[in-house]
């Protein structure tokens, strides 16, 4: 599996991360890395805790790490979720609609976990 089939498996943008990052092997560097990161799996918790503060830390976070890579619907639920919970916001999402944002990301981001992982299999 190439670098850019890792990306139209998992639906992210090679052109806009090969824009940030210039050139594949700092983009296949990072890619692998993101299963380890936990920003997700932090920002998951903190959806289960109900933590506004952590809700929008981590989100931010997710948000600049997922756009960086090219992850851009990753990117842009994180980017919900952090506008929702930026302090000073007004809310407009009820907690359901939340959950389901935080359900996409899981199955998103589980998806594109996946698929890294077969990358790095196909890649040795």
């Amino acid at each position: 599996m190439t670098l850019q089939e890792l990306y139209a498996q998992i639906g992210g943008d090679y052109d806009h991360a090969t824009r940030v990052l210039r050139v594949d092997k700092l983009i296949a560097k990072h890619i692998r890395k993101l299963p380890q990161n936990g920003v997700v799996d932090a920002l998951l918790e903190a959806g289960r805790e109900k933590d506004p503060g952590k809700m929008f830390e981590t989100a931010h976070a997710m948000k600049g790490l997922c756009a960086n890579l090219g992850l851009l619907r990753l990117s842009d639920l994180a980017s919900d979720i952090a506008e929702e919970y930026r302090p000073g916001n007004s809310r407009t999402l009820s907690d359901e609609e939340v959950d389901v944002k935080l359900q996409e990301v899981a199955s998103l981001y589980a998806k594109t976990v996946d698929a890294i992982h077969q990358y790095e299999e196909a890649c040795g």
